[in-house]
């Protein structure tokens, strides 16, 4: 039981951290950052299982973290409320061509990374993005002035932009 209950803290903590972190932070990783993940991912291991080294400790970390996983997921599902705290919510970053300065501040989004998301979507001239929206998840969607005319028109999404 003692290792349920540290995988729950455990748990706990890191879904703290990885909401507080940001959104981009979590998809988008460098070289350093997948090492300093793996690293951390072995701290989590011996504090969660301490001195308990059996399969079934592993397992039962495993069990709890999946456990709260599922628990979180359907939480989020059942309850719309709780959706923007566990889950986040998207972002306008820009509206009509002008970028919220603002907002690339608060989700510590450099303009770099605002260029890149806009050439990803075949755009040149941030004054033609009608909105660019920063998902929950941490993709860009991007919606031009000659899409927000159409009806059929779909929002381009794309990836993480380094």
């Amino acid at each position: 039981m003692d290792i349920v209950i540290r995988a729950a803290i455990v748990f706990a903590l890191l879904w703290f951290v990885l909401r507080v972190s940001g959104k981009r932070q979590v998809t988008q990783l460098s070289a350093f950052e997948l090492i300093l993940l793996v690293t951390l991912g072995d701290l989590i291991s011996q504090t969660v299982l301490q001195e308990d080294l059996s399969l079934t400790g592993g397992a039962l970390a495993v069990a709890t973290f999946t456990l709260l996983s599922v628990l979180l997921s359907w939480l989020s599902w059942r309850f719309r409320r709780s959706r923007r705290l566990l889950e986040g919510e998207p972002t306008i970053i820009i509206k009509d061509g002008h970028v919220d300065d603002d907002v690339l501040r608060y989700e510590r989004l450099p303009m770099d990374d605002i260029l890149a998301a806009a050439r990803e979507h075949g755009i040149r001239d941030l004054a033609d993005v009608d909105l660019m929206v920063l998902e929950a998840d941490g993709t860009f969607s991007v919606f031009t002035r000659s899409e927000s005319s159409g009806s059929e028109d779909q929002p381009r999404r794309g990836s993480q932009t380094s």
